[in-house]
């Protein structure tokens, strides 16, 4: 069951970057498209900045889960390999519950701001006027998504721990290795 629910959350998350991607290639046309115009006719379709700052707001949300998956957040591992096995299992899962439980209060503190913005219908004070729930819906929704992967994650790391599966664990939570690194660029 758990393992299931790790692999649709897998699929979703690609599908959520590869969404979050679309938007920022979207917001760099956008831009492009109105440095030229400013350039060559003087004129501007406004916005393009403003617009461009949701999308990476919302891209980079949307983009946390997989990135997890992937084990591509940043770690400090300088000791990590001279640890004995059962210190680094230790903080493998200190490390993910840390990062869940950052990721938490984040996902916590944006509920609150897009609970104010619906609330009070609150609109950017730029000329566009953007109703701020539309890019902080989204943004809110890329954030508790990352920390459902993140239990998913953990939840799943113990079981494999619990187990015996030492390597699943590992595939799940600890560090990439060199041969993990080589495997991934062998398949792009």
């Amino acid at each position: 069951m758990i393992e299931k629910t790790l692999n649709q959350s897998r699929r979703l998350s690609l599908w959520l970057v590869w969404i979050g991607g679309l938007l920022i290639i979207c917001s760099a046309f956008l831009v492009t498209v109105e440095v030229f115009l400013r350039k060559f006719f003087n004129i501007s379709i406004g916005g393009a900045d403003e617009l461009s700052g949701y999308a990476f707001g919302v891209a980079t949300s949307l983009g946390l889960a997989y990135a997890l998956h992937e084990r591509a957040h940043i770690r400090v591992d300088a000791l990590y390999l001279v640890l004995p096995k059962s210190l680094q299992i230790l903080t493998n899962i200190f490390g993910i519950t840390l990062l869940i439980g950052f990721a938490g209060i984040i996902s916590w503190m944006a509920w609150g701001l897009v609970n104010d913005t619906l609330e009070f219908g609150s609109r950017s004070i730029t000329p566009m006027r953007t109703p701020l729930a539309i890019p902080q819906l989204p943004w809110l929704f890329g954030w508790l998504f990352f920390v459902l992967t993140g239990a998913v994650i953990l939840i799943t790391a113990l079981v494999r721990l619990l187990s015996g599966d030492l390597q699943g664990f590992d595939r799940l939570v600890g560090i990439k290795s060199i041969e993990d690194q080589i495997e991934d660029e062998s398949t792009l």
